[in-house]
Parts: C-alpha cells; structure tokens; sequence
C-alpha cells in the first residue's frame, strides 16, 4: 500500500494531521521496511516517577536510556485519568466516552476499530501481554477465557498471555485462554513471553505489533524482596524497579534478535500517581503537578511518554509538543500508510509522524479531556470535570458555568488561575470544549457506528 492510495481511501487525514510523509529517514533501506510497533505501558505510574523527571529515591536505569537515546515527550498526556479509559484510547484513537467506557473496568465497545485489528489488514501479527481491563471485569486481575467476547482475541490479536487487571508476583495468566500459572514478578513474565513471541516471528520474517501492559505500580505493591529492598522499603517503587527491568530485558532482547533499530518502542502511563495525602511517600510522585489519579488537573493526566525507534530517530530529541495516548493509533496508521475503509470516525488523537520526523514545533490540534462523574443520572456536557489543552492553556471546567484558565507552560503546578485577565482566551476554548463534548455525545450514542455490527479481523 502506498500514501497515496491511504490518502484516497481516508478522506479524514488532514483533520486528524496527517503527514503526507515520513521524511528523509523512511527513505533508507532499513526504515522503508515494515517496522515493527512494540506499545508498552505502565500502571499508575506517575509524571514524576522516572529518574530523569527527578525522582531520587530509585534509579530507572532503562527509561533513563530511552530518553536519553530516543524521543522523550515532556508533555505526554494520558486520555483519561484511569486505566480502561485510557487503554481504550489507545486501541482507536478515540476518546473513551465516545464508547462509554468511562471508568476502570468498563469495557470496550465491539463496534470500535483497534489498532491490532487496523494492521493485520497489512500482514502484521499481533499480541498482548499483562493488564487487558476492558472487559468489564473487576477486582484483581482474573485469566480471560477463550469465549470472553470482550478479550483482546475478539479485538484482534493473534496471541495474548493476559489477565483481566493488575497482577502481582507468583499469578496465573491466560495463554489464548489456557491457564498459566507463573513464579516470580509479573512485569518480568510477561516480558519473558512477549520476547518468545517476538523471537519465533523474527524468525518466520513477519513484522509485529505487541502490547505490554504492565500491571505495575499499582496496589497493592508486592515487588520481589530485593527489588523492595533496592527501593528502601518502599513497595510502590519496588514495582518500578521490576518495570524497569523488565523494560531493560525488552531492550536486549530486541537487539539480540536484531531488530532493534527497526522496531518502534512506545512507553508511556495509563494515568498519573495515586497520591495518598495521609501517605504522600507511599504511592509516587507527579513532581509538582497538581492533583493526582482520578483528577483532571496535570497530576491525574500527565505521564511519562518516550519513543525510541533507532533507524528513524537517529538522535536524542526531548520534545514540548503536547501529544496523547489517543495519538498512538493515527501515528501507527501513518507510518504504515493504512488503508482503513471502515474506521470508525471521529479520531481524537493525531498523527505524530510531522514531530517524529522534526517537524511539528506546535500542536495542530488541541486535546479533549473528559471524566463522566460516576453516579451522575445522565450523560451530558455537564456530567463531571472535563478539559480543553492546547499548546500553551488549558481551560478546565469544573462544573456547569464554573471554568478556570491556565497557562501549563509557564505554571506547570496549575496555581493562577488566568480567567478574569484572558477573557477572550476562555471564551474560544469553551466553545471548542463545547462542539468537542457535543460530538462526544453524538458518538456515545451510536451515530458513528453503522446499522449492523461490521466485520472485524479477529
């Protein structure tokens, strides 16, 4: 498939940012081959969790290289402030209330388009390993049947050795919905199963997209004993530590099976820290940013976010161009110049290939933040907090006609609020958070979708 036959068969590219090309990078013998996509993503992680945002209590070695050796996004935002509305972001560009999954547990919508199943119609196989959370399962993470009609199978993955929800030391997992019980830290197991699936494709010459969705840091923090003690006593780190890890193991992996410079490796959060007041030591750090897991101010949204992709990024770029999780599947899209004559539209998220590629020096497009108040009757633009952030302000509403103005470049913490000096500012955004939240309803009830369920690629 070339751009051109994706431009003709996706008349929505240039309202979601499409680049029209990927540079003088792709141009090389080694770019222009299929590149493999390796999406990881952590739990409850916040901004200020990684050692080269300034955490001192623990080192992340790995994350450190990658940012140091890749791209690291400085303003990277999670879609939603918790975990399965987030994911489902990431598997359709989409913003998670267009298909009511608003709040941890809730599932996924079979109508939606998943990025697994975009790129199989490429050839890719697919798999996912560790944290699923959009079947609307509760509770620990529990193994995923074979006949679950809401388990990554059904959404296109070819292999998955995943559970339900977050997973500690010493769990059972579900290999194509076979029970497996496995010994040891959860972030290093599904590591170890996901290198077995990358290295029998590696040999076969088939290109891949593979999810690692760690369960870690998330509660109730139960690390290894020496990576407890490598953190201090602190099992909330103790958890990154084993991340961090197992991120390194990744790592060598790739470059062992030498296809390490050809294969783009995303890291992010699924939202920020879960900071405790009564124990603000015990669950992380957002360095600063106000709030935590669960708000709409920076410290629920704001994330690590690194790319590393060594055939295309050639150099260290640290970036402070807004960019989302709801970017990854238009970005994934782009570079691989899909044709997708039934995505379900609209896209949030953007193509990120013009800042990959050096070129975006701006965002084109501001992003939509929306949290659905758990227990409100009805769905509406006044159903709980929602936000509107550009590149320099961010307009958050806090209720109907309650609006407050930021600038997060220059007040990073969220402290003045600028809406009585910047009138004319608040009045535009609030009206592009209006038509955002309008067209959010319009796909929550199903406008976007056909009449009858459309064939997926399973």
């Amino acid at each position: 498939m070339n751009r051109r036959g994706f431009l003709k068969g996706c008349t929505w590219a240039a309202a979601i940012g499409l680049s029209g090309r990927l540079g003088s990078a792709a141009e090389s013998d080694t770019a222009s081959q299929m590149p493999n996509i390796i999406l990881c993503m952590t739990d409850d992680q916040g901004w200020g969790d990684v050692s080269y945002n300034g955490l001192k209590q623990i080192q992340t070695r790995t994350l450190d290289a990658m940012a140091a050796e890749g791209m690291r996004i400085n303003r990277f935002y999670a879609t939603h402030p918790s975990c399965s509305p987030t994911r489902a972001g990431v598997l359709t560009g989409r913003h998670p209330n267009r298909m009511g999954c608003f709040w941890p547990g809730m599932p996924l919508r079979r109508q939606e388009m998943t990025i697994s199943q975009a790129v199989k119609r490429d050839g890719y196989v697919t798999g996912h390993f560790g944290k699923w959370h959009l079947n609307g399962v509760a509770g620990p993470g529990k193994p995923i049947a074979a006949s679950d009609p809401l388990g990554p199978g059904q959404f296109g993955f070819d292999e998955w050795f995943s559970v339900s929800n977050y997973f500690e030391q010493d769990w059972t997992f579900s290999h194509n919905g076979k029970n497996v019980k496995v010994k040891g830290d959860g972030s290093d197991a599904i590591v170890a199963e996901a290198l077995k699936f990358i290295g029998r494709l590696t040999q076969m010459k088939k290109p891949f997209l593979v999810l690692i969705w760690f369960g870690s840091p998330h509660a109730p923090h139960k690390p290894l004993s020496a990576d407890l003690q490598a953190a201090g006593g602190s099992g909330y780190y103790g958890e990154i530590v084993g991340v961090d890890r197992a991120m390194g193991t990744l790592r060598r992996g790739l470059r062992q099976l030498g296809i390490a410079d050809n294969t783009l490796l995303w890291f992010c959060s699924d939202n920020g820290g879960w900071i405790d007041p009564k124990a603000p030591n015990a669950n992380g750090t957002n360095a600063g940013l106000r709030g935590r897991k669960g708000d709409m101010w920076e410290g629920g949204i704001r994330v690590p976010g690194l790319i590393e992709w060594p055939s295309h990024i050639k150099r260290p770029v640290v970036t402070e161009v807004p960019a989302s999780t709801s970017d990854i599947y238009p970005t994934i899209v782009d570079i691989l110049n899909l044709t997708v004559p039934d995505q379900v539209l609209p896209l949030d998220g953007i193509s990120l290939v013009p800042l990959l590629d050096g070129r975006m020096k701006q965002r084109p497009k501001p992003m939509g933040f929306w949290q659905y108040a758990e227990g409100r009757p009805t769905f509406n633009t006044d159903s709980g907090p929602s936000a509107w952030n550009d590149n320099q302000y961010k307009l958050s509403k806090l209720g109907p006609s309650r609006y407050e103005l930021y600038d997060v470049v220059a007040d990073i913490s969220e402290k003045t609020n600028l809406a009585a000096a910047y009138p004319e500012i608040v009045v535009r955004m609030k009206a592009e958070l209006e038509n955002w939240q309008q067209s959010v309803l319009r796909s929550y009830r199903g406008a976007d979708y056909p009449t009858t369920l459309p064939a997926r690629v399973k």
